[in-house]
């Protein structure tokens, strides 16, 4: 998956979000990014609230263990799962995207 890379402390995964969706989901890939569609809209850091909350219960893991490394502001993301394995990531993600992506 181009989304994942395996780092020292975890995995990064580039996410691509889509706020003020009528629910939150995984969408399937959008060139090397993963598409996600959340409920809330992209102001006062509430989109990111969510995608970090979104993220640390899809991967089983506490709210702190998801940290936004790049993106604040932006619908282009950046998120350090810290102790995630590349191959739990996979795992997890092929779990829950369409099977179609």
């Amino acid at each position: 998956m181009p989304c994942l890379q395996s780092t020292a402390d975890g995995v990064v995964l580039a996410i691509l979000v889509q706020p003020r969706a009528s629910r939150n989901q995984l969408v399937g890939m959008q060139g090397n990014e993963l598409k996600v569609r959340l409920t809330s809209p992209p102001v006062e850091g509430a989109a990111n609230k969510l995608c970090g909350r979104f993220f640390s219960k899809l991967f089983g893991i506490a709210r702190g263990q998801v940290e936004l490394i790049a993106g604040d502001k932006s619908r282009h993301k950046r998120l350090l799962l810290h102790g995630v394995s590349e191959s739990d990531a996979r795992r997890v993600l092929s779990e829950y995207l369409p099977s179609d992506s």
